[in-house]
């Protein structure tokens, strides 16, 4: 019997080769562009009246969705994008700064909803996101993470953005991949986040490109525009003083009159009337016009920045040949923002406290307006005029939360450019429009995990039929408990007003969920949500009633969102913020929410020595003007800044501190006579009472980070201009908290809405 030899020669063996994944072979690039809390009627080719050319452009070019919805907020809209499941479905009832003990507020994407760009980079595809995140909840910021749920951990391969609600677009908190990094140059230098953005994207895409041309690319771009805070050059202002002064009723009229002749809405569409907790502009006083008038001017020239520079982008896929085959989709996240309240804010943070400052106060910094020393907010009237001819704005199940601009483009791939659609259709449905486009299948499996069903549809066939029948006829809605459903034409949503900014103090409508009414329209012939037909139609309403609480039971849509009860059961993440730490200079920001909780008081002890001649600069710095707090050495004085939402308080010892070691202390000792203490080597030198709670919901939604031996960006306190090192020898700084425990929620007089961004 003759044995087999077996094969040990390369020369002699069969090669197998495994293969490479590959998506369909028509399949495009992708690019989509989030725009944050722009309204209906807030982009030009939507009927605004101000310049977004660029973006009017690629509409020409394409198409507009005029009943395209979202889930009026921004992390779950940006989750319903993402997964094509409904957002409460993947954990993310609300936004990340509201994470909660229950399974569809936990704000942590399950491994059963692989996202789009997961799916896309297993099938070939380079994945890359750039811009705002807002889907990692606020616990896991840190430099150490966990990095699961930040965008390399959902499939990426590429990210440079801000993990948080929002940043200040002069200094932002920034992140590259999964390391926090500086921006590339500061404010008097000319930074700002929107350049900067796009800037990354075109490098991203270029070096893929120039790499691997032939490999087909998903490009994720969410600018932190047009959220609050509104920030931009007076140069991009200039051309709309003036243009506002006529006031929100006559701007939302005229924005109509474009809509209707555009055909972005159709004849018949009734233009809603102005609610009563909108004030008519005629009533208002001149400071007061001025004012409001100016907040939409800064507002305009935010959205036209945008604009040019996403053109910058559109034109580089011309410049490189790939624009006929790219995929472009241009849409926001939810409605028109009301966060700045009745008057509009100086300080979007404190507005949502109530703490907005008065008119006069406002009128005495008109000119900041926009800069870097505002973090300013319109007044509600325009949010309201923003989403003509809707009615309400965002965090709202009403048509003006839900229902937002979508433009798409596709080379020769759609039929009658420049047209509309009028397919009802919703966030979910671009995660199968894209996978269909890209000849990909939804897996069953990812990783070993069964995947969740997918909600959404795909539209591919309205992008060259017009006519196509529309692919979704059922689509529950609940945000903050406001709740609503379409069904087959019909919509009814409930007049629940919200325990937030305030808005229970003007907003008419119930205000308990066991008194909820709810109203019944026929979008099929009402499509501004104008004409409540309920009463005639009593056994509609049950049914879509019922209908609802149906989809709310398999979405794990309860227990509903109220605030300020539901932050009593937030998350407590993976590691908890410690009781005390200890920090030392040269490492990156340290972020807020991995601090010693501040509530409860806390101190900060720092061991330095000052050389002979004396020292200065920062010993440590949180935050900035607009609320954060600060210890530092000013002629060599120790001396604390806390930059409160209603102003700053500053204490400042008397003597500059002499050649030598020493021990500096700064206390917040919170109750009745709450106070700031300076010590140094153990005994007081100064202290100032600070009034109020020391509670900084910017520093929360912005992903603001603690700096020792430094500071960047926006100071703290006009005492100093970043860097402003410490000069002596910081040895190290200690922080330990008052009350580890504490939280925003265990306050409830607070009326922050940090769960609104």
């Amino acid at each position: 019997m003759q044995t087999q030899r077996l094969t040990t020669r390369v020369a002699t063996s069969e090669p197998r080769f495994v293969p490479y994944p590959a998506p369909g072979p028509d399949a495009p690039n992708v690019l989509m562009v989030v725009l944050d809390d722009i309204g209906f009627a807030q982009l030009g080719c939507f009927g605004a009246g101000f310049r977004t050319p660029n973006i009017d452009r690629v509409a020409a070019q394409g198409l507009r969705y005029n009943r395209f919805h979202v889930t009026a907020v921004c992390s779950a809209t940006r989750a319903a994008l993402l997964t094509g499941r409904n957002h409460h479905a993947v954990g993310m009832g609300v936004t990340q700064e509201a994470a909660l003990g229950f399974p569809g507020y936990h704000g942590r994407i399950p491994p059963s909803a692989a996202t789009l760009a997961r799916v896309l980079r297993e099938h070939g595809y380079n994945t890359m996101a750039v811009g705002k995140w807002h889907l990692t909840p606020k616990g896991e910021y840190s430099a150490a993470g966990p990095f699961d749920r930040w965008p390399l951990g959902l499939g990426f391969e590429r990210y440079y953005g801000f993990l948080g609600a929002e940043t200040n677009h002069w200094a932002p908190e920034l992140v590259r991949d999964n390391t926090h990094v500086e921006p590339p140059s500061s404010p008097e230098e000319g930074y700002h986040l929107t350049e900067d953005l796009v800037d990354q994207a075109i490098r991203m895409i270029r070096d893929q490109q120039q790499a691997a041309a032939r490999k087909p690319f998903f490009c994720y771009l969410a600018t932190g525009a047009a959220h609050a805070p509104h920030q931009v050059t007076e140069e991009w202002v200039a051309p709309y003083r003036g243009r506002f002064d006529d006031g929100w009723e006559e701007w939302r009229r005229r924005a109509f009159e474009r809509q209707v002749a555009e055909g972005v809405v159709p004849p018949g569409t009734v233009l809603t009337e102005r609610p009563p907790w909108v004030p008519d502009w005629a009533t208002l006083s001149d400071d007061e016009r001025r004012l409001f008038a100016r907040y939409m001017e800064v507002f305009a020239g935010f959205v036209t920045h945008t604009d040019h520079h996403l053109g910058r982008l559109f034109d580089f896929l011309d410049e490189q040949g790939v624009a006929d085959d790219t995929l472009v989709m241009v849409l926001s996240d939810n409605g028109a923002s009301a966060e700045g309240g009745p008057t509009g804010t100086l300080n979007e943070a404190a507005g949502w406290l109530g703490m907005t400052e008065g008119v006069d106060e406002a009128l005495a910094h008109l000119d900041d307006i926009g800069g870097p020393d505002a973090n300013n907010h319109y007044p509600w009237g325009w949010a309201w005029a923003g989403n003509a001819p809707l009615r309400l704005w965002k965090r709202y199940a009403w048509l003006g939360g839900v229902r937002t601009p979508l433009v798409v483009r596709w080379g020769d791939r759609l039929a009658g450019p420049g047209g509309v659609r009028p397919q009802f259709c919703h966030a979910v449905d671009l995660y199968a429009t894209v996978l269909e486009a890209a000849g990909v299948e939804a897996p069953e499996t990812v990783d070993g995990v069964s995947q969740q069903p997918v909600d959404g549809a795909s539209m591919l066939d309205s992008f060259t039929d017009p006519d196509a029948a529309e692919h979704r006829v059922l689509q529950y809605f609940e945000m903050m408990g406001s709740r609503g459903i379409y069904h087959d034409g019909w919509k009814a949503v409930t007049d629940h007003v919200a325990n937030q900014f305030g808005e229970r103090d003007h907003l008419v409508g119930s205000f308990d969920f066991d008194t909820d009414r709810w109203s019944l329209f026929r979008l099929a012939d009402d499509f501004s949500e104008s004409t409540d037909v309920a009463d005639e139609h009593p056994d509609v309403v049950r049914r879509l009633e019922g209908l609802w609480w149906a989809e709310a039971g398999r979405n794990n849509v309860l227990p509903l969102f109220e605030f300020p009860d539901s932050m009593a059961h937030l998350h407590p993440g993976e590691f908890p913020p410690p009781g005390a730490a200890t920090y030392r200079p040269g490492g990156g920001p340290v972020q807020e929410s991995q601090l010693p909780a501040a509530l409860g008081g806390f101190t900060m002890t720092a061991y330095v020595e000052v050389p002979v001649g004396g020292a200065e600069g920062i010993v440590t710095a949180l935050g900035d003007r607009h609320g954060g707090w600060a210890c530092y050495l000013l002629d060599g004085r120790p001396t604390a800044t806390f930059a409160l939402l209603d102003g700053a308080v500053r204490v400042a010892g008397p003597d500059p501190l002499s050649p030598g070691a020493h021990v500096l202390e700064v206390r917040y000792e919170p109750g009745r006579a709450a106070r700031a203490v300076v010590a140094v080597d153990g005994a007081d030198v100064a202290e100032a009472p600070l009034p109020g709670l020391v509670f900084f919901p910017n520093l929360s939604t912005a992903g603001a980070g603690l700096l020792v031996g430094r500071d960047r960006g926006i100071p703290v306190s006009r005492d100093y201009r970043p860097p402003f090192p410490f000069t002596g020898v910081l040895d190290r700084v200690e922080i330990r908290s008052g009350r580890p425990d504490a939280r925003p929620q265990d306050d409830t007089s607070l009326k922050a809405a940090v769960a609104s961004d």
